[in-house]
Formats: C-alpha cells, sequence, structure tokens
C-alpha cells in the first residue's frame, strides 16, 4: 500500500514539474492561446451559471476532476469506468445541453451585427414614423388587453429568426394596430390562445405555439404563457410581451428572464431599449421614438 501510494506521489511530482518546464518555456503565442482559452471558459461559465445546464456542468467537473485523480494515483478500476464514460462524452454532452448549445450559437451567430435587432428592416430604418406608430399602437393596445383582463402573448423578432414558430400558426401580414390586436386576443376568437409573432414591424402570424420553459424555479402563480414567454426567450432572442387574464398584469421576457408589472410608459422604454439601443445607449432612431 505504501508503495502504490509512493508511486501515486512520484506521479504528482512528475506532473507538477512538467507543468512548471512547460510554464517557463511559454511564448507569447503561447499566452495568447491560454487567453483565449481562459475567455471560452469564462463566458461558458458565465453562459450556464443561471440556467439548469450549471448543475449538470457541475457533475461534468466532477467526472473530470476523478479521471485526473485516478490516472495520476493510477487508480485502475474508477480510471477505466470514467475513461470508458469519457468516450461518450462528446455525445451526452450534446445530448444534455442542446437547447443552452443552440442558444449559444444562436447569439454567436447573430454577433457581427451592428443592431440587436433584424427586426428594424432599411425600409423601417428610413420610415421612424411608421415603425414608431406601430410602437406605440402595439404598446396601447396592450395596456388595453392589461385593463380588460384579456390574456395575451406578444413576440417581437430580433436577430434570430423564427421561421419554425411562425409555420405553426395561421399568417396574418397586417400592420399594427390596437384594434387587430385585440380582436386576435378576444376570448371568443380562433387565435386567442396561441402566440402572435411580430416581424419587421407588422404582425407576421398568430395562434402560434412556443416551446414551454422547463426551469424548475418558475412561481407556482405564472401559468402556461408565461413558462411560453420564458421558453421562447431561451431559445431565441425574441422580445415576448405577456398579459396575464387573472391579474391583467404585464410581462416582459427576454434572455430567459421574466420582468412584471409594466405600463404602457414603461413597457415602451422597455421595447425601445431591447429593439433600437446599442449598449444601452439610445441611438437616435430610439430617441425618436420616445418622443413619439
Amino acid at each position: 500500500m505504501r508503495g502504490e501510494n509512493r508511486e501515486g506521489m512520484n506521479n504528482l511530482q512528475d506532473f507538477l514539474n512538467h507543468a512548471v518546464k512547460q510554464f517557463l518555456t511559454l511564448g507569447f503565442v503561447d499566452i495568447i492561446d491560454i487567453a483565449l482559452v481562459a475567455c471560452i471558459i469564462f463566458f461558458v461559465i458565465r453562459f450556464i451559471s443561471d440556467k439548469r445546464a450549471g448543475k449538470l456542468a457541475t457533475g461534468i467537473c466532477m467526472v473530470l476532476f476523478l479521471v485526473i485523480i485516478s490516472s495520476v494515483f493510477q487508480m485502475n478500476a474508477i480510471n477505466f469506468i470514467f475513461s470508458n464514460i469519457m468516450q461518450v462524452g462528446i455525445i451526452l454532452i450534446v445530448i444534455l445541453f442542446q437547447a443552452e448549445i443552440r442558444s449559444a450559437l444562436e447569439k454567436i451567430g447573430g454577433a457581427g451585427q451592428d443592431l440587436k435587432n433584424l427586426s428594424v428592416s432599411k425600409e423601417h430604418k428610413t420610415n421612424k414614423n411608421k415603425s414608431a406608430s406601430a410602437l406605440n399602437a402595439l404598446c396601447q393596445a396592450v395596456q388595453e388587453l392589461a385593463h380588460d383582463y384579456t390574456g395575451a402573448l406578444i413576440v417581437i423578432e430580433r436577430d434570430t429568426p423564427l421561421g419554425d414558430i411562425i409555420t405553426n400558426g395561421t399568417p396574418v401580414g397586417a400592420d399594427i394596430g390596437v384594434a387587430i390586436i385585440k380582436n386576435i386576443f378576444f376570448n371568443k376568437a380562433p387565435l386567442h390562445d396561441g402566440a402572435m409573432i411580430i416581424r419587421n414591424f407588422r404582425i407576421h402570424s398568430a395562434g402560434c405555439f412556443l416551446p414551454l420553459s422547463q426551469k424548475d424555479d418558475i412561481t407556482k402563480d405564472l401559468g402556461t404563457r408565461h413558462r411560453a414567454a420564458i421558453g421562447m426567450s431561451e431559445n431565441s432572442d425574441a422580445v415576448v410581451i405577456v398579459v396575464s387574464e387573472e391579474t391583467g398584469t404585464i410581462s416582459l421576457a427576454v434572455d430567459g428572464k421574466l420582468r412584471r408589472n409594466y405600463d404602457y410608459n414603461s413597457l415602451k422604454k422597455a421595447l425601445i431599449k431591447y429593439l433600437y439601443d446599442d449598449n444601452g445607449k439610445k441611438t437616435e432612431e430610439a430617441s425618436a421614438h420616445a418622443e413619439g
């Protein structure tokens, strides 16, 4: 037993000596390489820290730690078990983290955009009055729906295309207006239970089904609409407006987080921020909307 412990310590010492030798021979390119890897690890940790995947990632790190320890101290049985597990590790990671990987890749794919919102097309960029009118009408409709305790679920497309969601609804293709939004969400209307998708400041479709969030920390007071709003914002960068038919509360879901208790002014301010602002600074177009 002592011989095995001594061998394990010798292996650990050899490993540390090798690490020190490699550190002393670092060049400029090696430092850049390490810095980039550190940045990737940092952003991965930050990305999964507030998601269910955080617990799964902790478990994977523990497995990796045990593999290293078992290899250093020649624990053959443990090393054999975990080494075989690691052979299918990539497949397991893809299966377990499929939602998070999809969300991350979508955000990376949109990182090169100058603006957060692709739904502001060239036509609307050159016609601020039209988009300002649409935003005012949207906020007014949401306020009236809340006043009447009429449930609503409205998704505003940004960078991530929502074609797969749009196709499961009913095409509308209409300008945003208070009357049409209230008619769609009227509780006797055939499309009132689904979500409305807004693209390029137009009502693109209605009656759409959204993915439900699988978070286990969502308060039980929130119903299916709110869970669908959170789920949609987890799977895309869309801004989702929810009106509760029980309380008349207006909520906003962005990046998997739900914020509640909006009114006309605060909702409009938030939409301007998410649809037009760049890094928290209002653009000239956002200011035009605020004044409109």
